[in-house]
């Protein structure tokens, strides 16, 4: 009987704790999701492909990195972005020998596996990752967890940030189907998010 008053207590405990934690992820996901390494210099900038109605940012937050000097390099990655992404920076005046595709990758995990073997073999030892500010930590956590002899850093974009923009641009489905992949991730591949 104590056995079994102990473990109602723990599981209730459990549950009260799960139910904050869910709670402080959907009223702060800026604060869960976010990682952003702060002014950083490194060997290359990687700028991820997807990201939904707000993918145009990843690619402008790279153009005013690469103009402050934060990196001299920049590796587009995506299947379908590439070009587009390539185009833009160097119409913006990134010259195009400075620009690098990785154009075969369909999700996070394959940004991070073919973007890689790109560093590796270019003998890069440091990448800032370019992405929207809610893939942020499964972003920065996978090429970490698959190339732990590379420093990376974040410097993520911002757009969507502010609540006002969530619902025009969508930005809460992104924020809940995060959540599910940080899970997905962590499970499926070992990529551990903290």
């Amino acid at each position: 009987m104590k056995i079994r008053k102990t473990f109602v207590k723990v599981l209730a405990g459990v549950l009260g704790l799960a139910i904050l934690l869910g709670l402080a992820a959907w009223l702060f996901p800026q604060h869960i999701l976010t990682v952003d390494s702060g002014p950083v210099k490194a060997d290359v900038m990687v700028v991820l492909g997807g990201g939904g109605p707000l993918s145009s940012s990843r690619p402008e937050r790279a153009l005013e990195l690469f103009q402050s000097g934060v990196a001299p390099l920049i590796i587009c990655s995506g299947l379908g972005d590439t070009d587009a992404r390539k185009e833009y920076l160097a119409d913006s005046g990134v010259p195009v020998a400075d620009i690098l595709l990785e154009p075969n990758s369909h999700t996070t995990r394959e940004n991070a596996i073919f973007t890689i073997a790109l560093l590796h073999a270019r003998h890069l030892h440091s990448a800032i990752i370019v992405t929207s500010w809610y893939h942020s930590r499964r972003a920065l956590a996978c090429f970490e967890h698959y190339a732990p002899d590379i420093k990376f850093y974040s410097r993520p974009s911002y757009a969507g940030y502010a609540r006002t923009d969530w619902h025009p641009k969508r930005v809460s489905s992104f924020i809940r189907v995060e959540y599910m992949k940080l899970i997905g991730y962590w499970a499926c591949y070992g990529v551990c998010p903290v």
